[in-house]
């Protein structure tokens, strides 16, 4: 499987960056499925650059905190109103209420809301559940919304995307033997961080050196910070390689 940064930046875009989005394309019934991992301020556009009318086969959202949802509104008028007439409805896993979230930030009557473009399904109610070529496994994330790290598993490889986190045992063990660790890194190690919100990435180094991950690659990083900074703390705790996340970057799994 393959996977873009369409935006890594945390919290809010940067100037270099979409906040979170995330496009992870695999072989499946002689084609090519596309499945996109959080849609934040901006990730829609860098979608375009990726994917012909933007026809993903799914999404998944794993919380619904703006930085990684709100680009679902931009997809629903792309959609609902382009010229050539709607496509099948869109599958899209989220947390529960990601349907009513979705329309009240577009100030849309509840219902319909966005089903007549999107198909909403709550992860806890699929997992694991086969979603195209990919075996998908959720773990509660610590947040203070309802959130999920995510696990893609296809032809004896597989990719872990923690979303938004504190520290987790349940994201270890998520992680355990992947191929590649995509892993916030939003807080400097040794503030004073509040708990139950997000990793730092010396946090997010012990996970993968902890989950014998293959790669680690470090993202969601705030512009307030330097990637380097991150790059740096994970090191201290992982001996693999690693990278830190930048818009357009391919990693083949």
């Amino acid at each position: 499987m393959r996977l873009t940064v369409l935006g890594c930046s945390g919290s809010f875009p940067g100037p270099g960056s979409p906040a979170s989005g995330y496009l992870v394309e695999a072989p499946y019934e002689g084609r090519t499925f596309r499945l996109v991992l959080d849609l934040g301020n901006g990730a829609f556009g860098a979608l375009q650059r990726y994917v012909p009318d933007y026809d993903v086969d799914a999404v998944g959202v794993t919380h619904l905190h703006p930085d990684h949802c709100v680009d679902l509104c931009s997809y629903y008028v792309a959609s609902r109103y382009h010229p050539r007439g709607r496509r099948g409805r869109v599958p899209v896993y989220g947390p529960f209420g990601t349907a009513d979230r979705l329309a009240a930030m577009y100030g849309m009557p509840l219902e319909p809301g966005m089903r007549e473009v999107f198909d909403f399904r709550a992860w806890v109610d699929v997992d694991p559940t086969k979603i195209g070529p990919f075996l998908v496994s959720v773990a509660p994330a610590r947040h203070p919304v309802e959130a999920y790290a995510v696990r893609l598993d296809h032809d004896g490889r597989s990719l872990v995307y923690t979303g938004d986190t504190g520290p987790n045992p349940e994201l270890a063990e998520l992680a355990t033997g992947t191929d590649l660790l995509l892993s916030e890194a939003t807080f400097q190690h040794g503030a004073d961080n509040p708990p139950d919100l997000h990793l730092t990435g010396r946090q997010a180094g012990e996970y993968a050196q902890a989950a014998g991950a293959g790669r680690l690659v470090v993202t969601h990083v705030p512009p307030w910070y330097d990637g380097q900074r991150m790059l740096a703390d994970a090191r201290a705790a992982y001996s693999g390689p690693l990278e830190l996340a930048r818009p357009g970057a391919v990693y083949d799994i």
